[in-house]
This record gives structure tokens, sequence and C-alpha cells, in this order.
């Protein structure tokens, strides 16, 4: 099986439209999460969510091309752009039916849905844009990036709810592994801070009514009490080893697992012993051939739920036995909340920096720790460790669970 290894990212955020910034901002521990302007929350209990501010497609992309994209593929095309400039990929001289996308999203557009279905309730069925499935649905991020840079090779579209953004990635490795493709831009995108989508969430009393931003979304704290919706896009540049070094390209990590299960249990609650996102774990330590001791720190799915971040903590505790106590854990979503299908994929690149500069940061909010969960939840950000191998988790509705392992460079 051929070696895989990352060479680009581009992101699109609430804390930076590129990765320096996004970075930087991590790093800080600066908070993303605020009130909701994209429409008149009066009659919502839910007020806050990290938006993306000030995004202008066109920076990324032809004007008119963006106007027939709804805003996740607009996410998605932009953050796919940065990564084929921070791989140095020069897409003239490559051979494009060896480039495939594996971007996926967990729910396309709700905002297209909800501004149609308001015209044919108003105007009848004759006033329906002809676009309408087009724009809406969820494949079209990776149709539109690979329409967007000419890639021809094998296109697909993972839809596991939250777990997506891992899903594409890890399915991604196994392309190239299996020698489908030398190339692949992998993530997840999703925009999805819409009244339909709030109402959702809310009436599934998924999402946090809290309305201090700095104690919203604050995984693995005894007062969380839901998440923080968040919208974005994480896509990354994955190449086989042997054509990475043929092009001089600089290699960022590598992926060495690759783990995927399903817990078999309810439509929305993972299992309660964490079964399945522990063995999830352990298939991708297997993977690589490495034993529970060597991983350094797990990027945690880490929802701010009382029952996510119970059981995500009791599959660690299943999967790495008392060395659970050593390992650094943390939730990136403290910062710029629940991205959905995007999630795992921009948590996935903060892992890749982690073990880039071996800087693991702070679970911004964590403060009043909870009797049932007793691992380093990381409260400080930590820069004396040195981060060899990390895990990254995803967790969807419907009870998939993924896990992606990165291998420093040595």
């Amino acid at each position: 099986m051929k070696r895989v290894v990352v060479t680009g990212m581009g992101i699109i955020s609430a804390l930076g439209h590129d990765i320096d910034t996004f970075w930087d901002n991590i790093k800080k521990g600066t908070v993303a999460i605020d009130e909701i302007t994209r429409f008149d929350t009066t009659e919502y209990k839910v007020k806050l969510a990290a938006e993306i501010k000030e995004f202008d497609p066109a920076q990324f992309m032809d004007a008119k091309a963006a106007k027939r994209m709804e805003l996740f593929c607009q996410y998605a095309v932009a953050a796919a752009g940065q990564a084929i400039k921070n791989a140095n990929l020069d897409l003239e001289t490559e051979d494009t039916t060896r480039i495939g996308v594996s971007i996926g999203s967990g729910i396309g557009s709700l905002q297209a849905i909800e501004r149609e279905h308001a015209k044919l309730l108003e105007k009848g069925p004759k006033r329906i844009n002809p676009l309408l499935v087009p724009l809406m649905i969820a494949n079209m991020a990776a149709g539109n990036v690979s329409i967007a840079y000419g890639l021809k090779g094998k296109s697909t579209n993972i839809v596991t709810a939250c777990a997506t953004g891992t899903h594409s990635i890890g399915d991604a490795m196994r392309y190239i592994q299996c020698n489908e493709a030398d190339v692949m831009l992998a993530g997840g995108t999703e925009a999805a801070i819409t009244p339909l989508s709030i109402a959702g969430f809310s009436s599934l009393t998924a999402l946090t009514q809290a309305t201090d931003k700095t104690r919203a979304s604050i995984p693995f704290d005894k007062e969380r009490s839901g998440f923080v919706m968040g919208e974005g896009a994480g896509v990354v540049v994955l190449e086989s080893y042997e054509h990475a070094v043929a092009r001089g390209a600089t290699i960022l990590a590598e992926i060495v697992g690759y783990g995927a299960t399903s817990d078999a249990y309810h439509i929305t609650s993972p299992c309660e012993d964490g079964d399945g996102a522990a063995r999830a774990m352990e298939f991708a330590m297997n993977e690589a051939g490495i034993r529970p001791e060597e991983v350094d720190y797990i990027n945690a799915h880490g929802t701010s739920t009382h029952h996510n971040d119970l059981g995500e903590t009791l599959a660690i505790k299943k999967a790495f036995g008392d060395h659970a106590y050593n390992l650094s854990i943390n939730s990136t979503k403290s910062m710029i909340g629940h991205l959905l299908g995007a999630a795992g994929a921009v948590e996935f690149i903060v892992s890749v920096k982690s073990v880039m500069e071996n800087f693991i940061h702070a679970t911004a909010g964590y403060q009043v720790p909870d009797e049932e969960l007793d691992l380093d939840y990381t409260k400080e950000a930590r820069t004396d460790k040195v981060v060899n191998y990390a895990i990254s988790n995803s967790l969807g509705f419907g009870g998939h669970n993924a896990s992606l392992l990165i291998k420093k460079v040595q």
C-alpha cells in the first residue's frame, strides 16, 4: 500500500480565511462565537453561532461562477484553491486525470431550500429557480471544486453527518493507497447557520441556549449544555509519498492510520460505553503499527454536549487504557463551534499543525471539571510536549465514527 502524505492545506473559518490567520487565532485562544446576525433570532431560544464574517467569494474565484454556487460550495472552492497553492501543486504540468476530489457536506444548502420553498408557497411552482437542485445538493461542493480546477480523477461526496470531513479524508487516503489517484483534494464544507437549521437542532435540544460566548461551547466542562453552530470549510492536498518526493513537495505530515466504525446503537446518541469510537481509534493505531503509548495528542470530537463528551472520554479510556491519562486532549469546537460536515476536516488541519509545531491549543472556556470526565482536556495551551503522533476524532449522527492518525515528518 502506498504511503500518503499531506502537502497542502486551505481553510475558510470564523477565525480566518487562510491558514496563517486561522492558526494564529487558534494559538491565541480566540473565540469566534457571537450573536447570530444572519436572521432575526427574537423567537429563537438559541442566540449564538460562529459565523464567518466578510467573506468575499470574488477573492477566490470567478465572480460569475460564484453566482452559480451556494455558500457551502463557495467555501469549498476557496479552501481548495488555497490548498493547491499551499502545496505548490502546478496543475499545468500534472496529469489531472490522476488528481481527485473527496469533499463532503453534511447538509448541502439549506439556504436554497428555505428560499425556494418560501417562493413556492407565495408565488407557486412556476417561479422556482431552475437551478434549485444543482444549487442545493451536497455533492456539488466536490463537483464545483473539480470543475473550478479541472480535476478529472475520482470525485466523491461522503455524507456521514458530523463525521463527513474525517471520512472524506480517510477515504481519499484509501484511494491513493490503492493507486486510484496520485493526488486527492479532501475535506469538508458546511454553511448551515439558517433559521431552519437552528430551529431544528434547537428542537432536538442539541444546541446550547447560553448567551455568554465565552461559556457557550465548553467541551468537557461540567456546565456544558450543548453545541454552538459553526460554518466553514477545510481542504487538504494528499499525495502518495512517491509523487510528493518526485515533484519536490514540502511534506507537512503523514497519515498512517484510518479507522471507521458504526455504533449500531442510536440515531443521535453515541454508544454509552464508547465502544464504536474506541474501535475506530484502535483500527487507526493498528494500521500504523504503533502502540497506544506512542500517541501524544487527541483532537477530540468534543461537541460540548453531555453524551458526546462522556462517551468520547470512555472511548479514549477503552482504547488507551492507563495511557489515556498521559494524553493531551482538546476540542477546537471550543473556539469555532461545530462545523458539522466540515468539522473533521478543520480539526484534521489543526492536528497537522499541532504535529508540525508541537503546539497543543487550550480547550477554550474549560473551567469546571466534571467528576465523570477525569482526563487531561488541556486547560492551558502546551508547547512543552513533542507531538509525534496525533489522532483526530469525529462522531456523527447515525453512529458514524472516524479517526485519523497523523505522524510527524522525520
